[in-house]
């Protein structure tokens, strides 16, 4: 049993251009206090964000994502957060290589779609029949969307993990943000959730930028 106090760093990734909203990432900058599988899954549920990120070197960027219920090979938004706490300019999941640049308040990453794991990507008519969705039964992990703006690439969406751990509906999603940007082959500003925002731009040999703004919320101790 861990009984070594472990600060964990709360931030907010996706946010909007007035600071607020983004999706909630709890990261653990000193891995060892929890150095195996089950103490971190165990962390992760207790926090019960969307996902924890732990990060095993910062010097190169190798970093460790838990849903509080499952390890990922790859996340968007811990990425982006885990670069932009870190000062990174790569970042290491179980996944691949993942190169990180700044522009001003944006943190992008490159990654590739086939990283993200299986979304249903599922497009609605309007804004509006989007926004009147009921939160799904468990079982289905539902990308819903549909355009904005089709002119200019701007599309509004929800997400519904559907895996029945706590998080009935994720706030902001980057792999399923990758998915669709490699679908539609452009760029996209997505608007998702009560109001994250997550710019996204397909680059070549496969690549998708991810970009987006983070704040530091602030620090918890356990």
């Amino acid at each position: 049993m861990n009984t070594t106090a472990t600060d964990i760093d709360v931030l907010r990734v996706f946010c909007a251009g007035d600071g607020r909203h983004g999706n909630r990432l709890g990261v653990v900058r000193d891995a060892r206090t929890h150095p195996d599988e089950s103490s971190r899954q165990a962390l992760a549920k207790e926090l019960g964000f969307s996902e924890t990120v732990f990060v095993d070197d910062p010097e190169r960027g190798i970093v460790d994502i838990y849903t509080p219920g499952l390890r990922l090979p790859f996340a968007g938004h811990p990425l982006v957060g885990a670069a932009w706490l870190l000062d990174l300019e790569v970042v290491q999941p179980p996944a691949g290589e993942v190169w990180v640049r700044g522009d001003g308040e944006f943190t992008w990453i490159e990654a590739r779609a086939e990283w993200a794991p299986p979304r249903t990507l599922r497009q609605y008519g309007s804004v509006a029949e989007v926004e009147a969705l009921e939160v799904p039964e468990p079982g289905e992990w539902i990308y819903a969307w549909a355009w904005e703006e089709e002119a200019a690439g701007r599309i509004r969406a929800r997400a519904f993990p559907g895996r029945g751990d706590g998080i009935d509906e994720d706030e902001a999603t980057g792999a399923a943000a990758l998915l669709l940007t490699a679908q539609l082959g452009r760029a996209l500003n997505i608007t998702q959730g009560r109001g994250s925002q997550l710019l996204t731009a397909p680059g070549p040999d496969g690549i998708v930028e991810l970009g987006g703004r983070v704040r530091l919320e602030g620090t918890l101790a356990l």
